[in-house]
């Protein structure tokens, strides 16, 4: 049976808090694009490391999702509910790691990332199919935030050398 997160759920079980995005995935329209957005101030957290221990945290965020997102796609009936957004979060956050903070770069990563997770051209169209429970959920958005990462690291370059 198919559950419909609500905040009572989202409170439920530590799990279910991340793995709706401290309940930006109850978001009644878009919840994945809510979920993006938090992504940019949880980044912001651990902007001041380096960037090693910036990917070290991320990497312990994505394993750390692999269970959250199992647990809450299981009590919601639905591997990858529209909800669960600490896939988005996590991947979001790998992006802004490779992007330099700039006004024009920022709303980039945020564009192309949504971009690729949407869109979900091969293969992460081919992962997002056959891979279910947490590590699926988690992995085609890692994908995703690859593909971003690869379409902003020319951009980048072009806008320093524009400057």
């Amino acid at each position: 049976m198919i559950t419909q997160p609500n905040f009572k759920f989202l409170i439920a079980h530590p799990a279910h808090f991340f793995g709706l995005g401290f309940g930006s995935g109850l978001a009644p329209k878009a919840p994945g694009t809510f979920g993006t957005l938090v992504g940019f101030p949880l980044f912001w957290l651990i902007a001041h490391y380096s960037f090693s221990t910036q990917l070290i945290i991320i990497a312990a965020l994505f394993i750390i999702g692999i269970y959250i997102c199992d647990i809450t796609g299981k009590a919601l009936g639905v591997s990858d509910h529209g909800g669960i957004v600490w896939d988005e979060i996590v991947a979001m956050m790998l992006v802004l790691a490779f992007t330099p903070l700039d006004w024009i770069l920022w709303p980039a990563a945020f564009l192309l990332f949504r971009l690729f997770d949407i869109w979900k051209p091969f293969p992460i169209s081919y992962f997002d199919a056959k891979l279910k429970n947490g590590f699926g959920v988690m992995f085609d958005d890692l994908l995703a935030a690859i593909f971003a990462i690869a379409c902003l690291l020319p951009l980048e370059a072009w806008i320093i050398s524009q400057r």
